[in-house]
């Protein structure tokens, strides 16, 4: 008799070692580009060697989503053990993984519920444990998916970029921005916004008050829906993630903080030194 569900993910959410260890979860690795050499995300490289790599390329890093070939390889062998699978997919905006997951579902007939999480990192791994949660509630697969894709909007985000000139290099900030910003101090902080592009929505002039903003808001939510769990995803910089927690908690005592890596797809254009912010407001 096949399992009810696979679940599938890659390499742009953020990797639990739950998720690692878990047997009906199966992540899809990106490929990360340092000008001729290529790498496959959390196999040939690292967090600490990406960073490493990132200080010292004269070419921006790149990314690129998995082949369809490579998904259709999976869903292959998944078809002999699960009914379906539901993938759930960093944002379309942003990488073109979900369009080939389908592609490689298409190429096999096997059933698979594709989600488009309009986020990166926890924001698409969240989607995969509430999936598992409703599953658990006896929930059919396609109406998971469905609501899934409901919940997306319940996603809240705030990343304070770490480091200017991966900005630059990337061609996310022209030059007279990147001077700029430098010579004032600029922290920028981004978000990946409710149709899952990531935008520019503040500058603040110190570090010190970035960090406030960015949990200002977190207790904004915490004291209007009650917000109790939060995630601090961060390039590199653990100690300074750990501070964010603390700060949280002296707001809510009692709040679960998660603090894990940023995906690769964020860290190459982020930079080191960035950290995000995140959470989910109640399902309604």
């Amino acid at each position: 008799m096949k399992k009810p569900i696979a679940w599938v993910m890659d390499t742009t959410g953020y990797v639990t070692e739950e998720f690692k260890a878990h047997p009906d979860v199966y992540i899809v690795p990106l490929n990360i580009h340092f000008g001729t050499e290529e790498f496959i995300d959390g196999v040939d490289l690292s967090n600490s060697q990406l960073y490493e790599r990132i200080k010292k390329a004269t070419d921006f890093p790149k990314t690129s989503q998995p082949a369809a070939g490579k998904f259709a390889e999976l869903y292959e062998k998944l078809q002999e053990e699960y009914e379906c699978a539901i993938a759930v997919h960093a944002s379309a905006k942003l990488s073109g993984t979900i369009a080939s997951s389908t592609a490689g579902a298409e190429m096999t007939g096997f059933k698979v519920f594709a989600v488009d999480s309009l986020a990166l990192s926890y924001g698409l791994s969240g989607l995969i444990e509430r999936g598992m949660t409703l599953a658990a509630g006896g929930m059919e697969a396609e109406d998971i998916a469905a609501q899934l894709e409901l919940e997306t909007k319940n996603f809240r985000n705030y990343i304070l970029i770490g480091n200017l000139s991966q900005l630059y290099k990337g061609g996310r900030m022209s030059g007279a921005q990147y001077y700029l910003g430098s010579l004032l101090k600029v922290k920028p902080i981004v978000q990946l916004s409710a149709e899952g592009e990531l935008v520019p929505i503040d500058k603040v002039r110190s570090h010190k008050k970035a960090v406030q903003y960015l949990i200002d808001h977190a207790k904004a939510d915490h004291e209007k829906f009650g917000i109790d769990t939060f995630q601090v995803m961060h390039g590199n910089v653990h100690a300074e993630a750990e501070s964010f927690k603390q700060e949280i908690l002296k707001f809510n005592p009692q709040a679960e903080v998660q603090i894990g890596d940023l995906s690769s797809s964020l860290a190459v254009h982020a930079g080191e030194g960035t950290i995000a912010l995140m959470w989910r407001r109640p399902v309604k």
